[in-house]
């Protein structure tokens, strides 16, 4: 099964929460921690990530926080995903650095390369504006009911506590 990790997946989420912002708005750690059910160590190690990759800027104080490092429209689907989980590759020859005994006379070699390409590049023409255009129906319903609604499934592990040991409200 073809499927992005779970870390990868709320890094899209997070990205989308920031590409709805006007451009340069500050948003911290712990105010992402308010603002979804997703525990506040796992949003540190996305968003520190995606500064060492230059997807998100930063900057330091109290009224620090992060921010989108390009406009939501130059910004891929495609660079998020690497810049969490690495390159895109959906078998372990298509990684750079695959040492593969059979690599070079492989007969599926060249297909799963060609499969890993067309992945690649349908994920590079989706823009992070693009995964903010929900339907007119969808961007009605309130963020907070969908994670209520939804509790102990994608979002919302069943055991949310945070990394103070509170447990998060249902939102």
């Amino acid at each position: 099964m073809l499927r992005i990790s779970r870390q990868t997946d709320y890094g899209v989420f997070l990205m989308t929460l920031f590409a709805r912002e006007k451009p340069g708005t500050l948003i911290s750690a712990s105010e992402l921690d308010e603002r979804t059910p997703l525990p506040l160590p796992m949003i540190s190690k996305i968003l520190k990530g995606l500064v060492r990759k230059g997807i998100l800027d930063s900057k330091r104080g109290v009224q620090g926080g992060y921010f989108l490092a390009r406009a939501p429209e130059r910004l891929k689907v495609g660079e998020i995903i690497e810049a969490i989980d690495g390159p895109i590759a959906i078998t372990e020859c298509m990684e750079e650095d695959c040492e593969c005994r059979f690599r070079s006379v492989c007969p599926m070699h060249s297909n799963w390369s060609r499969i890993n390409r067309a992945i690649q590049d349908a994920l590079m023409q989706v823009s992070l504006a693009e995964m903010c255009n929900w339907e007119e129906e969808q961007q009605e319903f309130p963020l907070e009911q969908a994670f209520a609604e939804n509790k102990g499934t994608c979002f919302q592990p069943a055991d949310s506590a945070t990394s103070n040991g509170r447990k998060k409200n249902a939102r």
